[in-house]
């Protein structure tokens, strides 16, 4: 791999291949049409000169010239300013206020259950499907109000939903009966969504063959 240093002349992002806090990064990449390197990383092993310029030696990290951001709620805000069109954030500040409550409940009551049901360990792991399983369904019926969630346009709440819906087979959680088609039918929408097929790594494609 090239050193960091001689790509720092094109926007760079370095990537987990199947986690959904660096997917929903590059959805928005997709969504927006960005030209961008990106660089499928091992999150265990993090090159030595990428550590030295992200202090907590996370992922997903974007590098863009000298500006290196490394938080996917930020690096997504940063991406929808920077790149205005499509916006993915309502343009009024009520609104923008309301989507921006949502992505901290989905990154409160959602996200925060990934380590658990990653972790390898069943009890953990069943017990953060069962809440997750149960927060899904319970937000049926938001799921059927609009096209897509609360919103008639695609926006960064979608991108930070989809990456856990996508999962849902890998984390053993099926969505039967009819309360659940509000669901299915948003999910049929955004996986069909040619941006969202593009921000597919070949690992995140096998969850859903």
């Amino acid at each position: 791999m090239a050193s960091i240093a001689n790509r720092r002349a094109v926007m760079t992002l370095f990537s987990v291949p199947d986690d959904p806090d660096n997917h929903r990064v590059r959805i928005v990449l997709a969504e927006k049409d960005i030209v961008v390197d990106i660089i499928e990383t091992d999150a265990d092993n993090i090159p030595p000169d990428l550590e030295e310029l992200n202090p907590y030696s996370s992922l997903p990290c974007l590098l863009d010239r000298k500006l290196v951001l490394y938080d996917s709620r930020i690096i997504m805000e940063y991406l929808d300013e920077r790149f205005p069109h499509p916006p993915l954030l309502p343009i009024d500040p009520v609104s923008r206020a309301h989507s921006r409550l949502a992505l901290f409940r989905i990154e409160k009551d959602w996200f925060s259950l990934i380590d658990d049901l990653e972790s390898g360990d069943s009890k953990r792991a069943d017990a953060a499907r069962s809440v997750l399983r149960n927060g899904v369904i319970s937000a049926a019926e938001v799921f059927s109000v609009k096209p897509f969630f609360l919103s008639d346009d695609f926006t960064l709440v979608d991108c930070t939903i989809a990456p856990i819906l996508w999962r849902l087979p890998k984390y053993g959680i099926d969505l039967p009966g009819k309360d659940a088609k509000p669901i299915h039918e948003y999910m049929d929408r955004v996986f069909s969504r040619d941006t969202f097929q593009l921000s597919l790594t070949a690992a995140e494609k096998s969850i859903r063959p």
